[in-house]
């Protein structure tokens, strides 16, 4: 199975969970009083939505390159990143000012039993993000990961409510607000999080250099193919779960121009197949002074 089929895949498996756990989250806020609890699960609804967005973008990212697109679809990806960043963000804002209006609001305090549903979410949440972060390194994904995140998010909110419930349960009278306050909290923890997504985004989109690993590899495989006797300039940009690669190469002074354009294509040939999320590879043949 390849990266793309993999990423696709995980996806799915997260609109599925999200699905069924926004269902779980809103039947036990309603009859369980807890506001924290239908705030966890406004936020699984928007993530159902954003990763209905990573699905979008990962199977147009699959798109061969054409005329208008010659390397390929892959910078769909950082931008339905940057959607799904607005996603969290505007869950993040619904969740404060909801809870606020709560805060202001008297309410009943919530029933025990919602710990137990909210524990099972907690577990279920920090899976699913450990799952879809592993398969977003697997593949070299931004959006998948941002939808790993979206999960870890979850999990935050759903710590929060956690401690609101008890908060409330133990302290009884007067503390009934306070898995309203714990969900406010919880929208502060998600706009953070919507930040740490944004970043390496963004610098995706600029072609920022975050490559450093990759570029050694490049160098330290590039001068075992015979007749490159060291490599110059490397410049790498990231688009979709593919890596572009601009390489110079340093060759003997002296070989003829057919020599050295041969060497190119070997290099490049040999790159590509040992590290195999390579997508354009560029040689530009450099002579030995």
């Amino acid at each position: 199975m390849n990266n793309e089929q993999t990423a696709i895949r995980t996806t799915y498996f997260s609109i599925i969970g999200n699905t069924s756990l926004a269902l779980i989250k809103g039947l036990a806020g309603f009859f369980g009083n807890s506001y924290a609890l239908i705030a966890d699960a406004i936020e699984s609804i928007t993530d159902i939505f954003s990763s209905l967005l990573v699905l979008f973008g990962l199977k147009y990212a699959k798109r061969p390159a054409d005329e208008n697109h010659p390397y390929g679809h892959g910078k769909i990806e950082p931008l339905i990143t940057f959607l799904v960043v607005a996603f969290l963000v505007t869950s993040a804002t619904i969740i404060a000012y909801e809870s606020i209006q709560n805060i202001q609001t008297p309410h009943k305090i919530p029933k025990s039993w919602t710990l137990i549903v909210l524990g099972c979410i907690i577990l279920w949440k920090e899976i699913s993000f450990r799952i879809v972060l592993k398969k977003s390194k697997e593949t070299n994904s931004s959006s998948l990961k941002a939808d790993a995140w979206h999960h870890r998010s979850d999990a935050i909110t759903s710590i929060m409510a956690f401690i609101g419930i008890s908060i409330a349960l133990i302290f009884g009278k007067g503390y009934e607000t306070a898995d309203d306050w714990a969900a406010l909290f919880a929208s502060g923890f998600i706009l953070y999080n919507s930040y740490l997504i944004f970043r390496p985004a963004l610098g995706e989109i600029m072609d920022e250099h975050l490559y450093d690993d990759l570029l050694e590899e490049i160098r330290e495989e590039s001068i075992k193919v015979k007749g490159v006797v060291e490599t110059e300039k490397c410049f790498i940009r990231k688009a979709g779960m593919k890596y572009h690669v601009d390489l110079h190469a340093i060759v003997d002074g002296e070989i003829s121009v057919k020599e050295g354009h041969d060497i190119a294509h070997k290099l490049k040939d040999y790159l590509q197949n040992e590290i195999p999320n390579l997508g354009h590879v560029l040689i530009h043949i450099e002579p030995d002074k």
